[in-house]
């Protein structure tokens, strides 16, 4: 089989422009949630990570979705030196709401709004001659981007495979998670007894993935699978078997055993019934005694991107063998506990796990490898 490395990586946000940014800010505990009063998007101020409203990353040609996209993507080209042009590689964008917040604004134009025609624009940017793939399946879609590139290069049809993943916050995204009750008046804190919802975020990450040989001794995307509760439109599975099921054929997918996990970047939400959840999942899948951290305390929830922008932080985890604390964490709040890291943990990591649920009941897991 072959193997798929990565090549570079960079992420995008509020804590930073490149990876090696963000983790320190990270690794010093710095967060990017902060209270927002923002009155184009809410009444009353809210907990989030968001952009400086002054600050832009590029060309103001481009909407801001499209911008943090042409960002990260350029950063990921230009260190690798990789050709758009080159008809083996192939760009694959993952996001759950993409330009909708121009619908607010009451710009109507079908190529901007929908996801087909904004990848096309990021595509037509850079010269990729393939029509972009494009990944929105709720809070999974980071993780099935780099699945699905995983897929590609193994069978041959590409070489090399630069994935990007993006989503910004609106009225729209912010009143629709409201609607479910689901944010959380202060901080988020995943996996807490007094944990009562999410922050959101905004971000943008981008990475390359390769099959070529001469990246050997690179990181590498070793195994990954996906799968489905069945069970309701917006609600987690109660078992989390679904979740535990995704973990178990991704690491038979990478030739792992569940005794070999080092370390575990949960999903994390910090809502009642996604971290019960997911615990029930990890003890289900025999890997709960594994570290776990997650990201949400410091990023909020970003969305489509955050299965990509976590999984770049787990890959510079590994490159320096350093576990971040999850923030917010304080006291067990689930049935089943887990080995929740409350300070920065230096430990060898050899193989770690990315974990992912969505609406719609999606689940994703994906196992990366020294």
């Amino acid at each position: 089989m072959t193997n798929v490395y990565v090549v570079s990586d960079t992420i995008y946000s509020p804590l930073g422009s490149t990876t090696a940014e963000n983790f320190s800010r990270l690794a010093n505990g710095v967060s990017g949630v902060r209270l927002q009063d923002r009155p184009e998007m809410a009444d009353q101020p809210f907990h989030a990570a968001l952009f400086d409203p002054e600050s832009s990353p590029g060309d103001p040609r481009y909407t801001k979705f499209e911008q943090l996209l042409i960002e990260t993507v350029g950063q990921v080209l230009g260190s690798a030196g990789i050709e758009p042009a080159d008809p083996r590689t192939i760009l694959i964008l993952s996001t759950t709401k993409g330009n909708i917040s121009l619908l607010e604004s009451g710009i109507e134009d079908p190529a901007r709004i929908s996801l087909t025609g904004s990848s096309r624009l990021i595509a037509g940017h850079f010269g990729f001659v393939h029509p972009p793939i494009v990944i929105s399946n709720a809070c999974i879609s980071g993780i099935l981007a780099l699945i699905t590139a995983m897929r590609l290069i193994r069978s041959g049809r590409y070489d090399t495979a630069v994935v990007a993943g993006a989503d910004v916050i609106s009225k729209f995204v912010l009143s629709g998670f409201g609607s479910f009750q689901a944010i959380s008046p202060g901080p988020c804190r995943p996996f807490d007894q007094a944990r009562d919802g999410i922050n959101l975020g905004e971000g943008a990450g981008a990475l390359i993935l390769s099959g070529k040989e001469r990246y050997r001794g690179r990181l590498r995307i070793r195994g990954g699978s996906v799968s489905n509760d069945a069970n309701h439109i917006s609600g987690p599975s109660r078992t989390g078997e679904e979740l535990a099921q995704a973990i178990s054929q991704s690491l038979a997918d990478a030739g792992c055993a569940a005794g070999e996990i080092d370390f575990i970047s949960a999903h994390g939400t910090a809502t009642p019934y996604n971290d019960e959840m997911e615990a029930r999942a990890i003890t289900l899948a025999q890997v709960r005694t594994a570290p776990v951290n997650s990201l949400k305390g410091y990023y909020g929830h970003t969305l489509g991107a955050a299965g990509l922008i976590e999984s770049i932080v787990t890959l510079q985890s590994m490159r320096e063998d350093l576990v971040l604390a999850s923030l917010g964490y304080e006291n067990n709040g689930v049935t089943m506990p887990l080995n929740i890291c409350s300070s920065l943990l230096h430990v060898p990591l050899g193989h770690c796990l990315k974990t992912a649920s969505g609406f719609g009941g999606c689940n994703a897991a994906l196992v990366m490898s020294k």
